[in-house]
């Protein structure tokens, strides 16, 4: 069942106050902490976090709502629940790219085998505008400090919806 909701209630925080949406976009067959430890972790600063488990979904995502960072698992499915031959989280990233106002994106990857296919596959990444890519398993505070990073550098350490506005 998708988790994604474009209601004005569902985006606020404790505080009623929505500040940045970020799209979570991983394959719900394997364990994810981050997926699952991001959104209670952000979401008393103002940060909705919108999953998506398919790239199919995160693409109805990116039609209904604004997203100002977007996480993308390589490995993500085309639809939900359907393991396919070929991954589709490099068509999430065409279609990111493809946006008037790309987010800054970071890339999550499985293991890379070897060091050839991993800077190979980073240069990949980073020509689709990836601006992070990380191999998992990371733990949560290294995604939180990417998160910090792109806050710094995209938005100049501003929210980019400020309350009350």
């Amino acid at each position: 069942m998708p988790n994604h909701q474009t209601d004005a209630s569902s985006q606020k925080n404790s505080a009623g106050q929505t500040r940045l949406n970020l799209l979570l976009s991983h394959g719900d067959w394997r364990d994810d902490t981050f997926a699952e430890q991001l959104p209670p972790l952000l979401r008393p600063m103002g940060v909705h976090c919108v999953q998506a488990r398919s790239a199919n979904e995160a693409a109805r995502v990116l039609e209904v709502q604004l997203i100002h960072v977007a996480v993308v698992d390589v490995s993500l499915p085309m639809e939900d629940g359907v393991l396919g031959v070929d991954p589709a989280g490099p068509r999430v990233l065409q279609i990111l790219r493809r946006l008037e106002q790309p987010p800054p994106t970071v890339v999550v990857r499985p293991p890379q085998p070897s060091a050839r296919e991993a800077v190979r596959g980073l240069q990949d990444m980073l020509q689709e505008g990836a601006f992070a890519v990380i191999d998992r398993p990371f733990p949560v505070e290294s995604m939180l400090e990417l998160l910090r990073r792109i806050l710094q550098r995209h938005y100049a350490n501003v929210w980019p919806m400020r309350p009350g506005i």
